[in-house]
Formats: structure tokens, C-alpha cells, sequence
């Protein structure tokens, strides 16, 4: 329950009166500074500042495009990608969010290198680009704050590649099966170098890991749901509830549990499987109303005993 909430309830609950009700509210700390502000808030408004500064880099030579010639724009770009660096060295305390800075720098390098000599290489292979020369900066500085940005542009690589070397950009084939496999197991790949197990290399936290799941699910679920768009139920549905049953199953455990990305896999699983229902159940040619109120009822018990067991496994792992 909300703290604010309950100090109001109480306060109603025995009629106090304002200077009563104050008294509680200073019990309650409300009128203290928050734990940890001093810490927080600092190194929370540096990063703030790399990522605009970083963000705002690529939009003002993106501004200036005419006024800044060639070797001027690459002498900027890499002019702030070498200073972030020797600044992370230099300064420690600044580290973090300097090396982030660095980080966007990279890929408005490579952004600006693809417009300007046009080298016909996939929008993947420049995003796969970045991941890789991006990865000693995370591993250097051993945060979430560049391990997220690396985890988001690492699945962008990889759902780019997928859409590049499927036969058809459009509909979902059983013959690209490897390609999407290939592409899923990369991201989930990518979730185990951030998780638990390797933190002590890496120093990955617990956001990196639970935005890649998030990404990894959407990804997967995206794929395999478009599958029932065919005649038949393809088999990259199948691959993709199969990996993420897998996913569910190991942070279900005790060493892997993470109840945010248990709910993420759970929900993927959840829309593949009323996916899966409403195909069979729409392509039986039978009354379209009783079908539909079948797949809702349907749909309503699965959610529940999915909420359910989370909250079941929540519970257990607290006590």
C-alpha cells in the first residue's frame, strides 16, 4: 500500500484533526529529504546530461549539415568520441556518463559514415557494428546506464538482420525458420550475458536483463503470431512458444528469478496461445459467435491461473 494513502487513511479512520494529521505525516517522514538523494540525484542528472548531450550532438550536425564540411562533421563526431574516452579515464567519478556519451557518439559516426559514402552495406550491419566496438565501454564501465542502450541496439541489429534475409519481408515462412531462430536466440543470447549468472564480469544490472526479455518477447511473439496468418499453423509459432516456455521455466527458478521478466515471457506466451486458439477456432468454419465467446472465456482463465502462478512464485521467493 501507498504510504501517503495509508497516513490519510489512518488520519480518517480517527477523525484527527490538521495539526494531528501533520504530526503523522513528520512521522511518516514526509517532510525529510528522500533516502539516498544526495547519491542519487547528481549522478541522475549527469547521465541525464550525456544522453542529451549525445542525442543532441547527432541533431546538430543533422542542423547543420550545409554549414559543416566533410572532414568537419567527422573531426566533431570523433573530436567528442575521443575526448568521452580520455575524460572516462581521467575523470572516474564522471565515467558513466562520459562513456555514454561516447556510446551515442559511436552511432552517430556510423550513422553519418553510411549517408555520406553510401557503402550499400544493411541498416543491421551498422547497428551489429555498434554493439561490438560499444561492448568495452560497457564492460569498462560496468552499469546498466550503457548496458541498456547496448541491449536496445543489439536487438534492433538483430531483427534488422531477420528482416534482411527472409525470403519474403512480408509474411512469415517456414523455410526462414533458421533465419528466425537465429535472430531470437541471439537476443535471448545477449539476455544471458547480462543476467545474474556473468555479473560479476560485467556488472550488468537488473534493467539491461529485463529490457532485453521485453525486447526478446515482442520480437519472438511479433514473428510466431504472424505465422498463423497462413493456411496452417507454421512452425516458427512452435519454435517461439517453445523458447519462451523455456525462458518462463528457468526464471521461474531460484537462481534466475526475476518477477518483471517472468510477467514480459508469460504475457508472450499468453498472446501465442490465444493466438494459436483463435486460428484453430476461426478456421473451423462454425458459429463465429460462440467461437468468439469461447476464445474470450478462454483467454480469461489463462490470464487468471497466469496471474496467478506468478503471484504464487512471488510469495514463495519472499518467504
Amino acid at each position: 500500500m501507498d504510504l501517503r494513502l495509508a497516513v490519510y487513511q489512518l488520519a480518517s479512520a480517527h477523525a484527527l484533526d490538521a495539526q494531528q494529521t501533520r504530526q503523522l505525516q513528520e512521522v511518516a517522514g514526509f517532510q525529510r529529504e528522500p533516502a539516498r538523494l544526495a547519491y542519487w540525484l547528481p549522478r541522475g542528472v549527469a547521465v541525464l546530461g550525456a544522453a542529451l548531450l549525445g542525442m543532441g550532438l547527432i541533431c546538430w550536425v543533422a542542423a547543420n549539415w550545409e554549414d559543416l564540411g566533410r572532414m568537419g562533421r567527422f573531426a566533431l563526431l570523433q573530436g567528442v568520441f575521443a575526448a568521452a574516452c580520455v575524460g572516462a579515464f581521467a575523470v572516474p567519478k564522471a565515467r558513466i556518463p562520459l562513456l555514454l556519451m561516447a556510446l551515442l557518439a559511436i552511432g552517430g559516426l556510423f550513422a553519418y559514415f553510411g549517408q555520406t559514402y553510401q557503402t550499400g552495406a544493411d541498416p543491421w550491419q551498422l547497428f551489429a557494428l555498434w554493439a561490438v566496438l560499444a561492448l568495452p565501454l560497457c564492460l569498462v564501465a560496468r552499469s546498466d546506464v550503457l548496458w541498456t542502450p547496448w541491449m536496445l541496439v543489439l536487438a534492433t541489429a538483430a531483427a534488422l538482420w531477420m528482416q534482411a534475409h527472409a525470403r519474403h519481408s512480408w509474411r512469415i515462412d517456414s523455410a526462414d525458420l533458421s533465419i528466425f531462430v537465429s535472430g531470437w536466440l541471439a537476443v535471448l543470447l545477449a539476455c544471458a550475458f547480462v543476467s545474474p549468472l556473468l555479473a560479476r564480469w560485467t556488472g550488468a544490472g537488473s534493467w539491461a536483463l529485463r529490457l532485453g526479455l521485453v525486447l526478446a518477447t515482442i520480437l519472438i511473439t511479433g514473428t510466431a503470431v504472424s505465422a498463423l496468418f497462413g493456411n496452417e499453423i507454421e512452425s516458427p509459432y512452435w519454435a517461439g512458444l517453445g523458447l519462451l516456455a523455456v525462458a518462463a521455466v528457468l526464471l521461474a527458478t531460484r537462481r534466475y528469478f526475476d518477477v518483471f521478466g517472468l510477467s514480459a515471457v508469460a504475457l508472450g506466451i499468453n498472446t501465442l496461445l490465444v493466438g494459436g486458439l483463435t486460428h484453430v477456432l476461426f478456421n473451423g468454419h462454425g458459429d463465429g459467435v460462440g467461437a468468439l465467446a469461447m476464445l474470450g472465456l478462454l483467454a480469461a482463465v489463462l490470464l487468471a491461473l497466469t496471474v496467478q502462478g506468478i503471484l504464487w512464485r512471488t510469495r514463495q521467493e519472499a518467504s
